[in-house]
Order: C-alpha cells, then sequence, then structure tokens
C-alpha cells in the first residue's frame, strides 16, 4: 500500500478570499515503511502573505519570490501523489487549497485536466482519527507528538516537509501499535529503495504465547510489598488489596 503523508504552509486560512499554496512537503510511506522519497517545492503565490501566516510558519514574501508558480510544478507534484492514499492533518483544509490551485490550473489550461484530489487518491484525515481516539483531548501535531512520545524539539516554527516527517511518526504511532527497528537498508522485500538508506519501520507478528514472561524474585516482591505499605500508610487503604489471589496481598 502506497501512503503519501503531506503537509501545506498557504498564505493564510481561506482560498475563497484569495490565499493560496506558498509550500508543499510530503513524504513517502509503502507498506507502512518509509521509503525516502519525499516530495519539497516552495511556490510564489504571487500574492502577499498574511502577516498571521507568517508568524506561524515564517514564510516571507520574499522567500517565495522566486519560486516557481503552481502551475510550473503542478505536474510533477501530480505524479508523487497520483493513485495513493494521503495521510493528512486537518485533510480538508490542504485538500481544500490544492483542489483550488488545481482548479484554477485547469481553468487556465483546458484539458488535459487534473484533480480534484478525493477522485484520484484515498484521503486519511489523522485529526479526524485522533478525536475519535481522544475524544475531548486537544489534538493538533503538538499534542499527539508530546501524547505518543514523539520528539519535535526542533520544531519551533511550522514547516511543511518537517511536518510531513512529523506527521508519518504520529501516524505511525497511532495505527500501528509495537513496531521494530530494522538497521537493515536492504530488509523485508528486497527493494533497496523502499530503505531509503535509513530506518525501517515494519509491524511486529507475535505468536500467542510466545512472550517469556519473568516472574520477580522474592527481593523484587518485597520492595514492592514495602511500596504498597506507605501509600496504605499514606491514604488509609490500598486498591490492590482488593485484588484475590495476587501474591503481594497482605491478609486482612
Amino acid at each position: 500500500m502506497r501512503q503519501i503523508i503531506l503537509d501545506t504552509e498557504t498564505t493564510g486560512i481561506d482560498p475563497r478570499d484569495g490565499h493560496r499554496l506558498i509550500e508543499i512537503g510530503a513524504v513517502e510511506m509503502v507498506n507502512r515503511r518509509l521509503t525516502g522519497n519525499t516530495y519539497h517545492q516552495f511556490i510564489n503565490p504571487q500574492r502577499s502573505i498574511d502577516a498571521e501566516a507568517v508568524a506561524v510558519h515564517g514564510i516571507t514574501d520574499e522567500r517565495v519570490a522566486d519560486e516557481p508558480l503552481f502551475a510550473e510544478i503542478a505536474d510533477d507534484f501530480w505524479a508523487f501523489i497520483e493513485g495513493a492514499e494521503l495521510v493528512i492533518h486537518n485533510a480538508p483544509f490542504d485538500v481544500g487549497f490544492i483542489d483550488h490551485e488545481i482548479g484554477m490550473l485547469n481553468q487556465a489550461r483546458g484539458e488535459p485536466r487534473l484533480g480534484p484530489v478525493a477522485d484520484h487518491c484515498r484521503i486519511l484525515d489523522t485529526l479526524q482519527m485522533a478525536r475519535e481516539k481522544h475524544p475531548g483531548q486537544r489534538n493538533n501535531l503538538d499534542a499527539l507528538c508530546k501524547r505518543y512520545d514523539i520528539e519535535n524539539g526542533h520544531r519551533v516554527l511550522h514547516g511543511a516537509l518537517l511536518d510531513a516527517e512529523i506527521l508519518a511518526d504520529v501516524y505511525l504511532a497511532m495505527t500501528g501499535g509495537q513496531t521494530a527497528l530494522s538497521l537493515d537498508a536492504n530488509a523485508g522485500d528486497g527493494d533497496e529503495s523502499a530503505a531509503g538508506g535509513g530506518l525501517n519501520i515494519r509491524r511486529v507478528s507475535l505468536t500467542p504465547g510466545s512472550l517469556t514472561v519473568q516472574a520477580p524474585d522474592e527481593a523484587e516482591w518485597q520492595a514492592h510489598r514495602d511500596k504498597l505499605a506507605t501509600v496504605r500508610q499514606a491514604g488509609g487503604e490500598c486498591r490492590w488489596d482488593t485484588l484475590e489471589g495476587w501474591p503481594g496481598r497482605e491478609a486482612n
């Protein structure tokens, strides 16, 4: 299964107000393994960038003044995403901007036409997924990194490619359960390009009953009993005492 984890940066909030794309970042994943293939492009939006947007992503008018127009990069971008499942945090926002750009391009070009995105790609919204898994909690990318213990300390400002790379880690954490890291660049299906020269992440298949359970020794049990005694003294009771049959339970 080919997935593209994608993020964009824009001049503002709503394309209906004339706002445009200024950056696209995407990373490729095949069968839940990052391949090392990426797409990253700054875009000249042919308009000014709102100050509020600059405060979020740090991209200024001067930064994109000499970048190509969307019309110049559209075909390469479309070739990278077409047919894949797009994994996007708050997908309606990014897809809305991409479809808006494609719509203007199609109007200028006539046939053949690109898009719309949903007609050529499956779309998975990780924000909606996070809201279903963690109702009532903050589910922006920073909050999810903290929740899943994903390092993002280098993320001071938003950036499309950086956010796509972080989202890939978040998506795997939300959906993959236990994973294993392989240092073998040729591990798996033998496709060297699928390794991307880095770590491969794959689901671990475990046969039921194959895990070894190491029982605590007497010293460890005693340390546990001592800890529970401290809990009883501080709180007047200990929930462990309500469990029947466990070796550390004290007789009442």
